[in-house]
């Protein structure tokens, strides 16, 4: 489906009758616009901060974040190990 739209003078959009039905959008809603290449991108905002940052950080630690966790803990484990070593040696060994 394809809609259009005219920019007024007071440059303001009015979102389709058919689009807000679909979509389940209200009057006083908040909308997102992101821009995307050559492209304007309007999302639904939920009313709750919290429920806008969901998801944000996914993909940061990896497909797999406890698996990202442990190789984290198992690198610093093996410095702390060879910090012990060097710690425990005498001086001119």
């Amino acid at each position: 489906m394809v809609l259009s739209v005219k920019v007024s003078s007071k440059n303001q959009i009015s979102i389709p009758s058919e689009a807000r039905r679909r979509l389940g959008i209200e009057a006083g809603e908040r909308l997102s616009v992101e821009i995307v290449d050559e492209t304007l991108v309007l999302r639904r905002r939920p009313a709750r901060a919290s429920d806008r940052l969901w998801g944000l950080g996914r993909g940061l630690y990896g497909p797999d974040p406890v698996t990202f966790v442990r190789e984290v803990r198992d690198e610093l484990e093996e410095n702390l190990r060879e910090r012990e070593g060097l710690v425990a040696r005498k001086p001119g060994e």
